[in-house]
């Protein structure tokens, strides 16, 4: 499904971050892009960090179709752009760049991507009380996330307690209301003792430090009745292995990079992405993660 034939037609995409030389977007948007027969390549490209504004800049005189934004440039792009998506202002932080005239326009898809992964697997976020893990990078996503689709209450416990507030006083203002309560991580045990979803956003967990979690306590998995780990790599983290040992139901990352990705290709080319055709990115995504 990748391409084999580059020419004057071809239209360029790519991903801007440092380090870049891991990912595994160029699956997605070259698998996707020969499934629906477009003349598109998609590659990423490792940026120094004083040279982000040339970058953009330069993507742009070269025109560059559409690019997504990873670590450590997700807020510090903001200042290279021509538009930001109301959303993505309110929360600081852009990850795809989208071709306009006189410049890119921001979005943020980690926040659509977690949606669509976790409405795929049956997770509702609209009414429920949610421990949010976490306080920074994907996790922020997420916070607004919940704030949007109305969660009941979302507890955000963190290391640093001053982290925690700082970011559930943005959501709160954001959104205008209270539905976010910051708590220091110490502090689980606090949490209510009825079943909670969870969100695990921290990277804690991350390959190769597989056999740490976030709260180490057993017993403390018993409050969860569905966790979602935005890690994906391991498959199965050791957050989602205490779940399911306590009866709760798992579910690892891949499906919100998936989507993410996604997003920005629909974005970038005006185009829906069928079921059939998510499906088997998945499933070329699972074969590489594993």
């Amino acid at each position: 499904m990748t391409k084999t034939e580059i020419g004057g037609h071809t239209r360029l995409c790519g991903l801007i971050g440092n380090p870049v030389e891991h990912t595994v977007s160029p699956l997605i948007h070259n698998t996707l892009a020969g499934l629906l027969g477009h003349d598109l390549v998609y590659v990423p490209f490792h940026v120094e960090k004083n040279r982000l504004m040339d970058a953009v800049k330069g993507a742009y005189g070269l025109n560059i179709l559409g690019l997504n934004v990873t670590v450590p440039y997700k807020s510090d792009v903001l200042g290279a752009l021509a538009q930001t998506d109301p959303l993505a202002e309110k929360i600081g932080a852009v990850n795809t760049l989208v071709r306009t005239e006189g410049g890119y326009k921001g979005y943020n898809t980690d926040i659509s991507g977690l949606y669509r992964a976790m409405k795929s697997e049956g997770i509702e976020i609209e009414g429920a009380e949610i421990a949010l893990f976490g306080a920074g990078g994907a996790a922020r996503a997420a916070a607004f996330l919940c704030g949007e689709k109305k969660a009941k209450k979302v507890y955000l416990l963190n290391r640093s307690l001053e982290k925690a507030k700082s970011l559930a006083d943005e959501v709160n203002r954001a959104f205008e209301r209270e539905c976010l309560e910051p708590m220091a991580l110490s502090d689980y045990e606090a949490l209510p003792s009825r079943p909670l979803l969870a969100i695990q956003g921290t990277s804690v967990g991350l390959h190769p430090d597989v056999e740490r979690t976030v709260i180490e306590d057993p017993e403390f998995y018993r409050r969860i009745h569905t966790a979602y780990d935005l890690i994906y790599n391991p498959e199965e983290t050791k957050f989602m292995r205490r779940v399911r040992e306590a009866g709760g139901k798992a579910y690892n990352g891949l499906k919100m990079l998936l989507y993410q990705g996604i997003a920005a290709y629909e974005l970038w080319n005006k185009v829906e992405v069928s079921q059939d055709m998510i499906q088997e990115i998945y499933r070329l995504l699972q074969e590489k993660n594993r």
